[in-house]
């Protein structure tokens, strides 16, 4: 008889301990939930132009591809999501603050240029960080339960505009290579 009852007795504090997981669960998924949204532009600046070609007169490039990836406290991608641009090379990717019951954290989160459309503007430059990636640092909005981070403008120029990797790591130009 006592084993029966000490058997109902942890049948039942288990069974208490997974409705208590699930309610936190519900809660941090639920209401209180919440959105991250990352947005920004991405243009296409030419340093084939003149002075005043280039300083004012990016184009936005529709149907490039921006990706957002964020990661957990053991550096593992707990997100990975991307936009494309629209006409107005504008782009908005919205994250749950919360994924599998762990908390999103934006700064954790970076946003980097995947890919460009144009025939000709299609090299990723690091202006604002759009080639090696950008962290979200401080949000530009904030309200109720959403939180936004408007990035960049990132670039992309053209393979004119690119300038050559001159690291004297790589052994080449003359230089004799061992194999």
């Amino acid at each position: 008889m006592k084993l029966v009852l000490s058997m109902l007795l942890i049948i039942a504090s288990l069974t208490l301990l997974n409705v208590a997981e699930s309610w936190e669960e519900a809660a941090a998924t639920g209401g209180g939930g919440g959105v991250i949204q990352v947005g920004g532009k991405v243009l296409c600046q030419d340093c084939t132009e003149g002075w005043n070609e280039w300083v004012s007169g990016q184009k936005p490039i529709e149907g490039c591809t921006v990706s957002v990836t964020c990661m957990d406290n053991r550096k593992r991608i707990i997100y990975y999501g991307r936009d494309q641009t629209d006409k107005a090379g504008e782009f908005v990717v919205t994250i749950n603050k919360y994924i599998r019951g762990k908390q999103v954290k934006p700064e954790s989160c970076f946003t980097r240029l995947v890919s460009s459309p144009d025939p000709v503007c299609n090299i990723p430059t690091d202006f604002a960080g759009g080639k090696s990636g950008v962290n979200l640092g401080r949000p530009t909005m904030v309200y109720r339960d959403t939180i936004k981070h408007v990035l960049g403008p990132f670039y992309y120029t053209t393979p004119m505009c690119d300038e050559p990797d001159t690291n004297d790591d790589d052994n080449s130009y003359g230089k004799e290579k061992n194999y």
